[in-house]
Parts: structure tokens; sequence; C-alpha cells
């Protein structure tokens, strides 16, 4: 894979990492209703992304580029 195509893929996976970790204060900021059956969805979702993203067995399974634990490097 190409240097720039890796680190498209690096950062589209980091920004939705990123919306997932910041979508409950969003929500909550918009004044959306956290009832709605999509927003509980959503919040639900981005919540177990953020988590799983965040376990040390998830790191070992990622490729070395995809990597937050050594600084991107293989």
């Amino acid at each position: 894979m190409q240097d720039s195509t890796k680190r498209t893929v690096r950062t589209v996976l980091q920004t939705a990492v990123g919306i997932a970790v910041m979508l409950p204060a969003i929500v909550s900021a918009s004044g959306i209703p956290e009832a709605l059956p999509w927003v509980a969805v959503s919040l639900a979702v981005a919540g177990g992304f953020a988590r799983v993203m965040a376990l040390p067995g998830v790191q070992v399974l990622l490729p070395g580029w995809l990597r937050t634990d050594d600084g991107g490097r293989e």
C-alpha cells in the first residue's frame, strides 16, 4: 500500500474514533434527546467502538502503521 493511502486510512480511522469519543458531548450540546432510537444506537456504537479501540489486544491485531502504542511504525 502506498504511503499516501496508508496515511489516508489512518486519518479516517483516527477521525472516526475521535468522533465516537466526542459523540456523547455533541449530542448533549445539540439538545437532541438521547432517548431517540437512532441517537441511542449511535451513542452505543460510538461508545463500544471507542472502548474496543482502546484495548491493548486490539492494538496487537492492527497493522503496525495503525497502532498508537508504537508511534505507528511497522
